[in-house]
């Protein structure tokens, strides 16, 4: 149902119902939130890969068929319990979520993918929010997050008529950071996974939530988070240290040349 493997820093979640198109039943919910919070607390891991099984599907979104056969359990389509809801699970992570998009992310799976903090897809990749065309609305932050990442229109265009977005438009409109063959994703996605483990995790956990508690706020008050914040941090930075980085940043630089 899922997979969890941790390497050099780096843990990997997969999603793996596959002949279910990794479909987010009830079980597979609360074992995503459970290996987001094992994650989060290993101070092995600096960063986190969460990805679905096969090429077909990131994820597929709620289990339609439960969903179907239970009537209580659309409540969990706007739950608050991060067993439940997997984008308050993913969201409640301190480590960065690097989402390595290998299918189709559709409705609630497209809300998952949202939730990442990092998106790596494969050119099989698919993005549809069908949530109008069954005759729901989403309750994981997808109304809302959507038209603040790709621009009002396409948002509406995209949920008021549930096409599906392919991957190399979803980069150009910004909603990934990369699309590569599907055969190198998990590659990529651990090379940056690898790259963002060299900085100390303190450090990028305080950034990353620094950047998520802003964006939630008006910019003035982001402004004004962001000087308490780094005061705060960089009053504790020696010089010694300073220069320690400089010197290792200025070898990285050397070797990426």
């Amino acid at each position: 149902m899922l997979n969890y493997d941790v390497a050099d820093g780096i843990a990997v979640i997969t999603l793996n119902r596959p002949e279910a198109m990794n479909a987010l039943s009830k079980a597979l919910r609360a074992a995503l939130a459970e290996a987001l919070v094992k994650a989060d607390a290993d101070p092995e891991v600096s960063v986190i890969i969460l990805t679905g099984a096969g090429e077909r599907a990131f994820t597929a979104g709620l289990d339609l068929k439960e969903l179907g056969g239970d009537p209580a359990a659309m409540a969990d389509a706007n739950a608050a319990s991060p067993s439940a809801n997997p984008v308050k699970a993913i969201e409640q992570a301190k480590k960065p979520v690097i989402g390595a998009i290998n299918g189709v992310a559709v409705t609630g799976g497209f809300e998952v993918a949202l939730a990442c903090d990092i998106l790596i897809a494969s050119e099989n990749a698919r993005f549809a929010d069908t949530h109008a065309r069954v005759g729901i609305l989403p309750g994981w932050g997808l109304s809302q997050k959507l038209s603040r990442l790709i621009g009002i229109y396409r948002a509406k265009e995209l949920s008021f008529s549930g096409n599906y977005l392919d991957a190399k438009t979803a980069e150009a409109w910004g909603l990934v950071n990369k699309v590569v063959p599907a055969a190198e994703l998990m590659t990529a996605a651990k090379k940056l996974a690898a790259d963002i483990a060299t900085i100390p995790s303190d450090t990028v956990q305080t950034y990353k939530a620094l950047i998520d508690d802003g964006f939630a706020m008006d910019f003035g008050e982001s402004l004004k988070l962001e000087t308490i914040t780094t005061s705060k941090l960089n009053a504790q930075v020696t010089p010694e240290s300073i220069e320690q980085r400089r010197l290792a940043i200025q070898a990285r630089g050397r070797s990426q040349a």
